[in-house]
């Protein structure tokens, strides 16, 4: 898995499981902004994240959902500065979780909505992915269609199976506005207004991430600069100004 995803999923698998045995308390996950702002609680910027519901059928599809749609939009994101690699996925998921938990409140007025916002996340990941290769090859037991169509019927299904639906609603929300700020925007009023912040870039390379390598002269307490540089996967992106590969569409067939 690549480096974002395997972290994402790795925790979110450590906390969904000690919290269904009781080795966290739940209550102390979720999302609660005055616990944030009286207590200084501020773990919970991440934890809703993290915990993705208990233990049922739609919590391991969830599971399973993170780890395979993580897994492949991180391989060829958006590029929105950092050459479709490692760095725009991550500022993908800054953007994800911060238009989610702002958006919360008026969410909640709407429809209920759970305080956590790890199905929420992982929508916005789908419904991106989906219009970043909306003609790959995808299924749901079987049947197939294309990329486009995944996240309603991700919505169907969770209906069709009596589980909630309004966080995935969010998600798709969310994930519409960065597609449409990301995508729609440089097109049509020919303005790049979401760019990746250079910290990440300088933190995480151009293209996909490569770990440093070992600097043992150096000593352990000496940071090295990440790998440069796996082939980013928009090379238009690796250059001084962004770019964009807007004819190709990106597609992956084969990936479904």
């Amino acid at each position: 898995l690549p480096v974002i995803t395997r972290y994402w999923f790795g925790g979110a698998l450590a906390v969904t499981v000690m919290c269904n045995f009781g080795f966290l308390p739940v209550m102390k996950m979720v999302w609660t902004w005055d616990r944030v702002w009286e207590n200084f609680e501020i773990w919970r910027f991440l934890t809703p994240f993290l915990f993705v519901g208990k233990f049922d059928f739609n919590t391991l599809m969830a599971l399973y959902m993170l780890q395979s749609y993580s897994n492949r939009y991180e391989m060829e994101p958006y590029n929105t500065g950092g050459g479709g690699g490692t760095a725009d996925y991550a500022f993908a998921l800054m953007f994800g979780a911060i238009s989610i938990v702002v958006t919360y409140p008026i969410m909640g007025l709407l429809l209920p909505a759970p305080p956590v916002f790890a199905r929420t996340l992982m929508m916005f990941v789908l419904y991106v992915w989906s219009k970043r290769h909306p003609t790959a090859p995808t299924s749901i037991w079987g049947v197939q269609f294309q990329a486009i169509y995944l996240p309603f019927a991700q919505i169907g299904l969770s209906i069709a199976m009596g589980g909630m639906f309004s966080d995935m609603i969010h998600g798709i929300i969310c994930g519409h506005l960065f597609y449409f700020l990301v995508d729609v925007v440089p097109i049509v009023y020919q303005k790049d207004v979401l760019h990746t912040p250079q910290f990440l870039i300088d933190q995480i390379g151009i293209g996909a991430y490569v770990p440093p390598a070992n600097n043992t002269a150096a000593g352990n307490n000496v940071w090295s600069p990440p790998g440069r540089v796996n082939p980013p996967s928009d090379a238009a992106g690796a250059g001084p100004s962004r770019g964009h590969s807007w004819g190709s569409g990106g597609e992956r067939l084969g990936s479904g």
